[in-house]
């Protein structure tokens, strides 16, 4: 390469490795003795958990455990919750709910997950998942964004009967944005809805978690596109351990942009799973399951004025944003999708004020987070400095 590179391609040194079948993605890892994992998840939007009978699934082949949301919380697990400073319209701090790894008594969106089966055979923990007899009562729901927090909507939470979690304002609204809209000329104001998006990866996501009872040490297999934050997390907020007791490996992404950035349930689950088996756990999520079990992106509706003046040059812009982050808050990262957009609202244009707020709503849906296929989620390697958007093996260890 010449002394600039702007303009010449970029050599990828992966690629022959890929080229020649060489990849290790994540459900080319398997260990002796592993066993295999099923998530049993909810059909419904909104509804209470009357009952859950485990007994036939439980007594069927090859079954090992199944465990509900009971059962984890009986172990004392903790769960990550979002620390942006964040406020409700009063001021009052954030309604921002945890997300736990099995829901025990009342399901919030289609995909909570309800029970984990562990198996000696996939093909085991599947039919066995089919086996447990749930109990629900139907509640109403609101799935629409720009309804979710009208006067009359049903409350996702009851202490948030409103559905407002949070909101986040930039820029000066009174001095500034409105005394530039009172002396515009012309304002020109348009609605936009940008609809829910969800990743189809080349591989669908998965995890396998071991657990080694002599070392009392931790390690998660999985494709994560930051595996130190990962295994921050999930020592401090969930299991409560020392970082060197946890180490978190991830390989070949097959595909990310953005989804695969954090922590899911999933990881919890193997990994409190094998545990208590004492075996390793393998989960691997089918694709006709993707759509309920990861996060999704985007879903927000804004109402955009822009205010000129007679000789139609731009005064100011005004921005109400309302950003439908799901059923739950498991981190910061479910509170980024509404907001992470507005520093970027004025472009490269001249306008001299401007104001923006995002109303944070909750629904019966998926919960929400960054999507793209940028490089912002990814430890600092030399791809990040080519611009090379496929990552080799990184391990996050003490």
């Amino acid at each position: 390469m010449k002394q600039y590179g702007i303009g010449q391609s970029v050599p990828r040194f992966e690629d022959s490795r890929l080229l020649r079948g060489r990849g290790r993605f994540q459900d080319d890892r398997n260990l002796p003795g592993q066993a295999y994992g099923v998530v049993l998840r909810s059909p419904h939007a909104h509804a209470r958990i009357i009952a859950i009978d485990t007994m036939a699934a439980r007594a069927a082949p090859g079954v090992l455990a199944v465990y509900t949301g009971k059962d984890y919380a009986a172990d004392g697990l903790g769960m990550p919750k979002a620390t942006l400073p964040r406020k409700r319209p009063d001021g009052s701090p954030m309604f921002a709910p945890q997300r736990p790894a099995l829901v025990a008594d009342r399901v919030r969106y289609v995909g909570d997950p309800i029970a984990f089966v562990v198996a000696e055979s996939l093909a085991e923990a599947k039919d066995a998942s089919e086996l447990i007899a749930v109990d629900y009562e139907p509640l109403p729901a609101v799935t629409n964004t720009a309804e979710a927090a009208q006067l009359g909507a049903a409350p996702v939470w009851d202490e948030c009967p409103d559905n407002v979690s949070n909101i986040f304002e930039k820029g000066n609204k009174f001095a500034a944005a409105d005394a530039a809209f009172a002396r515009a000329a012309r304002i020109i104001k348009r609605r936009y809805v940008i609809t829910r998006v969800h990743a189809q990866y080349m591989e669908t996501r998965g995890a396998l978690g071991v657990y080694d009872e002599g070392d009392e040490r931790y390690t998660l297999y999985t494709d994560c596109q930051y595996p130190h934050r990962v295994r921050n997390m999930l020592c401090n907020a969930v299991f409560r351990i020392p970082e060197s007791k946890m180490r978190v490996v991830s390989g070949d992404i097959g595909g990310a942009f953005g989804s695969k950035g954090w922590q899911y349930v999933e990881h919890r689950l193997v990994l409190w799973a094998s545990r208590k088996l004492r075996r390793p756990i393998k989960w691997t999520c089918d694709r006709s399951e993707a759509v309920l079990a990861d996060e999704h992106g985007r879903d927000s509706v804004g109402e955009i004025e822009l205010a000129l003046d007679s000789d139609n040059k731009f005064l100011g812009l005004r921005v109400h944003l309302i950003g439908n982050i799901g059923a739950y808050v498991g981190s910061d990262r479910n509170l980024l999708v509404p907001s992470m957009m507005i520093g970027t609202a004025v472009g490269v244009y001249d306008i001299p004020s401007a104001y923006a707020l995002v109303t944070g709503v909750l629904s019966n849906t998926s919960p929400t987070a960054p999507y793209r296929g940028d490089l912002s989620h990814r430890a600092p390697d030399r791809r990040r400095s080519a611009g090379i958007k496929h990552r080799s093996a990184r391990v996050a260890a003490a």
